[in-house]
Order: C-alpha cells, then sequence, then structure tokens
C-alpha cells in the first residue's frame, strides 16, 4: 500500500511538473504573439507642454486627430501646463520608451535647456518625431504710435528709453525681443512681462505699451489683419502672406537675424527608430492636407514637413541658437 500511495504522489508531482511547463509555455507563446503585435496596438497619449487653447494644444490636437485616423487609433491629448513646459517634458523623459506617451511642446523646450536649470532632463532625453509648423516673432504697436514699420519706430527710439512687453519672462518673445534690442539693434528697452499672451496683446491695443513682442501665430497676425494693431516686422527670411505688408526685420536694415516659435512631437529618447519613423511618416501625411494647410496659413503658422533626421537636425540646431541668446543675455531662471 505504501508502494502504491508513493507512486500515485511520483504521478501527481510529474502531472504537475507538465501542467505547469505547459502553462508557462503558453504564456510565453501568448506574451511573444502580443509583444509582436504592430504598432501601435492601443490608444496614444499627447502630453501637452502648455494649457488648453493655446498654440501648442490647438496644434496637438489639429495633429492628433489625423495621426489617430490614419493609425486607428485614439489620440488622447493631456494638458500638463507648468514650469515653462518642463512639468510635461520631465514626465514624457521619464516615460516607457514604446510609442504610446508622447510630447507636443514648442520652442521652450529648446530655449529651456539653457534657461532652466535643475529640470530633472536634458534635450538628449528626447528623439525629435516631426517640427509640424513654426510661426515668426514680431513686433507689433498700437495704432496711437505714429510710425508705420520697425525702420521708422527705430530712428523715433533712438536716444529714448522704449519698453516692450510680452506673455512673460523666458518665453521665445521675451528672449528673441531682448536680444534683438541689446545685440543688435543697440537700444535701451524696458522688459514689460504680462500674466499671459490676452492681457499683453489688450495692453498693446490700448496703447498702453510701446512694443509686444509675440509671434504671428499667437494672435497678432489676426490683430494686424483687423486693423487694431500695426505690424512693424517679422523676424523671418520673407514677408509673410496672411500680413503681406509687414517688413521683415532685414528689409528695416537688420539682416540675419531670424526667429520663430514652433511646435514639435517628441518621444522619450530609447524609443525605437522604427516607431518614430512610423509616426514621423503618419504626420507628415497629417501635414498635407491642404485644408490644414490654409487653417495655419490663415493664423501666421506655416506648416512644415520632413523626415525625423532633418527634424532632429532643426531641434538640436535650435537647442544652441537659443542658447546663444540665453548665455548672451546672462538670463537663468531655477
Amino acid at each position: 500500500m505504501r508502494a502504491l500511495a508513493s507512486d500515485a504522489m511520483l504521478n501527481m508531482r510529474f502531472f504537475r511538473s507538465v501542467f505547469a511547463a505547459v502553462t508557462t509555455l503558453v504564456c510565453m507563446l501568448g506574451f511573444g504573439q502580443a509583444s509582436a503585435q504592430p504598432y501601435p496596438a492601443r490608444d496614444i497619449t499627447f502630453i501637452v507642454a502648455f494649457a488648453p487653447g493655446g498654440v501648442a494644444d490647438t496644434l496637438a490636437r489639429l495633429v492628433g486627430q489625423g495621426l489617430g485616423v490614419r493609425l486607428e487609433r485614439n489620440v488622447i491629448v493631456e494638458n500638463r501646463g507648468g514650469a515653462g513646459g518642463n512639468i510635461a517634458a520631465a514626465a514624457v523623459a521619464r516615460a516607457a520608451p514604446d510609442g504610446y506617451t508622447l510630447l507636443v511642446s514648442t520652442t521652450a523646450l529648446a530655449i529651456n535647456e539653457t534657461l532652466r536649470t535643475n529640470k530633472g532632463f536634458s534635450a538628449s532625453d528626447f528623439k525629435t518625431i516631426a517640427i509640424v509648423a513654426s510661426s515668426p516673432e514680431a513686433l507689433v504697436t498700437g495704432t496711437d504710435n505714429p510710425a508705420n514699420n520697425l525702420a521708422e519706430f527705430m530712428q523715433t527710439a533712438k536716444g529714448k528709453s522704449i519698453n516692450f512687453g510680452t506673455a512673460g519672462v523666458g518665453s521665445g518673445s521675451h528672449i528673441a525681443a531682448e536680444y534683438f534690442f541689446k545685440e543688435i539693434a543697440k537700444i535701451s528697452a524696458v522688459h514689460v512681462p504680462f500674466q499671459g499672451g490676452a492681457p499683453a496683446m489688450n495692453a498693446t491695443i490700448g496703447n498702453q505699451i510701446d512694443l509686444l513682442a509675440t509671434t504671428l501665430g499667437g494672435g497678432a497676425a489676426a490683430q494686424i489683419s483687423s486693423g487694431k494693431l500695426k505690424g512693424l516686422g517679422v523676424a523671418s527670411a520673407t514677408r509673410v502672406a496672411v500680413v503681406p505688408n509687414v517688413p521683415t526685420y532685414a528689409e528695416a536694415g537688420y539682416p540675419n537675424f531670424e526667429a520663430a516659435s514652433w511646435v514639435g512631437v517628441f518621444a522619450p529618447a530609447n524609443t525605437s527608430p522604427e516607431i518614430v519613423g512610423k509616426l514621423n511618416a503618419t504626420i507628415e501625411e497629417v501635414m498635407k492636407d491642404p485644408q490644414l494647410q490654409q487653417k495655419l496659413t490663415s493664423i501666421g503658422f506655416d506648416p512644415i514637413n520632413g523626415s525625423q533626421a532633418q527634424a532632429e537636425s532643426y531641434f538640436r540646431a535650435e537647442v544652441e541658437k537659443w542658447g546663444k541668446m540665453v548665455k548672451a543675455l546672462a538670463l537663468s531662471i531655477n
């Protein structure tokens, strides 16, 4: 009887071992099949570095909608504003590099590499998927100002102290304008920061400040077209179609100064080239849509198409370009 009991126990142990091995094999096969699923196998999240309603948010939703349709997945937009875009950037830098958590940010990502300390991440923690659109920096003024262009304004500004407003400290508009006045035009200009673009725009329309440094896509193009503001100059290589009467800085006698705010899509640095390449190619398709292009150009944005390598090169050049301006102005934000 003991021998029979012993044999039964051995058989039971054997069958348990076989069952466990088979279960493990099935799980492994199932995992292999799941991991082999083509990207994307689930929804994608765009973490936007700024609040709802802004330029980054608007473009994230436009691009996300087109991307989702083409990939047959939902693209969820999640806004995480704060710290000049650093809260969202830090979150994506720490995210799994699987293509499901992506960052939508602006020129701020390039600027903050030099401007802001103790970020907890660096530009090298990201791989650029695409730069989707850009809008040139501009100087605008109220209708009471006698100057009709930048050249006229600079003539009247010589020997005087002027002021210029922006939507906040450390923005691209702030840095570009301050660099232009101090390092290129060599005139005294006092920065007046506002808590956002709307109050800065209203103060300019009300002739409460001399100038507003902003981007055309930040609402300035519409206000110039409506006659509520005068566009003095755009920091672009050529004039912009939506405001053709506004001259470039070069036309005012200041060549080789160009600055623009852009919106881009980024992934954690270790995301596979295959995933990044697929996202880039699909976003490029989105940006070629004629209706989207018309929508962007009508508000002062220039849609951008290009390979992932071109987007990466553009971003790295922007990090260097804005870094030089920040260092020249000795600016730093903790």
